[in-house]
């Protein structure tokens, strides 16, 4: 047993020290600075979630704001959603892309923070906002029309930016 256990952490050892090694080989770019390209162009990874967060853009008449989001892509990522979180950053929200579009509703069950749930169109256009949606709430909350994408925003924050049905959204 102890030859096994040995054996082991012998490999683990072995392992670990490849790991480091291979880190210490990275390419190093003619700035000094190890894989700043590709760091750049690969999305970055929300430390809750495990989410890949992109840049979202929304277009009012106030002019052009950008969220970092969090891609909620399976159906299970969609199926929990913001479930559970405490908070959320003012410029942070979660995109649910449909495909293909759908009518859609959510709700808030075991939603711990307000949220604005914005229904957008094949043409990346706000369908409708449910605003100030209520924490916990089971109530289903349904998109007016076939639903491309629902982002979710923090309570009160569609209002703060102006974002009206009509207006757009990229991601």
């Amino acid at each position: 047993m102890m030859r096994n256990v040995m054996a082991w952490l012998t490999g683990l050892f072995a392992a670990t020290g490849l790991l480091v090694a291979t880190a210490a080989c990275s390419p190093v770019a003619a700035s000094g600075t190890t894989g700043a390209s590709t760091a750049a162009t690969e999305p970055r990874i929300h430390p809750v979630s495990g989410l890949a967060v992109i840049p979202l853009t929304v277009t009012t008449a106030k002019g052009r704001h950008t969220f970092q989001v969090e891609v909620a892509t399976s159906e299970r990522e969609q199926a929990r959603g913001l479930m559970f979180r405490n908070a959320m950053g003012a410029d942070e929200g979660m995109i649910f892309p449909m495909v293909p579009p759908r009518e859609a509703s959510f709700w808030m069950k075991n939603t711990v923070i307000g949220l604005d749930i914005i229904y957008i169109g094949a043409d990346h256009k706000v369908l409708n906002i449910a605003a100030n949606a209520v924490p916990y709430d089971e109530t289903p909350l349904y998109s007016n029309g076939m639903a491309a994408g629902v982002l979710e925003l923090n309570a009160g924050r569609a209002a703060e930016i102006g974002l009206k049905p009509g207006d757009t959204v990229n991601w």
